[in-house]
């Protein structure tokens, strides 16, 4: 006979424990995300009174507060983290052509080169294009030979 793993006796939660503990959690959701948006508010509101107080303060306390587990106790100082500084409108220099990178700058040269290879082939400049209009040229002609031979039988 083979039993459990530690030869302790399965416990099951019976529906009615599972259905309490969902409404437990709903309930504890609904309220975090009203605390937020009540603390949402206020700072929105204490943003309009003082337009002139810098929103960095705010972002350090919202960074704070998002923490979660451990990261909220404990205050680490990482070396090797990278914090994300996100850039104001007004900090982003526009003028400041973007450098490519090599992928980009391949993809784009390969749309030139199409591009000016089918103005080159529309104009028939292309070995490609003089086979095409010489091909179109002989059957042309054969065409027209056909045509020619049509009539005379008609009138021979």
């Amino acid at each position: 006979k083979k039993g459990g793993h530690k030869g302790r006796v399965r416990t099951y939660t019976s529906p009615e424990e599972i259905d309490a503990q969902m409404k437990a959690e709903k309930e504890r959701k609904k309220q975090e995300q009203e605390a937020e948006e009540a603390g949402a508010a206020q700072n929105d509101t204490a943003e309009e009174k003082l337009p002139a107080s810098g929103s960095d303060d705010s972002d350090d306390e919202n960074s704070l507060r998002r923490r979660a587990g451990v990261e909220g106790l404990i205050e680490i100082e990482n070396p090797n983290r990278v914090a994300q500084k996100s850039k104001k409108v007004t900090q982003i220099e526009v003028d400041e052509p973007r450098q490519l990178s090599r992928r980009e700058r391949e993809e784009i040269e390969k749309q030139k080169a199409k591009e000016r290879y089918m103005k080159m082939h529309l104009a028939g400049k292309t070995d490609q294009a003089k086979a095409d209009l010489a091909r179109l040229a002989i059957i042309k002609k054969q065409r027209e030979e056909a045509a020619r031979k049509k009539e005379e039988e008609k009138k021979g």
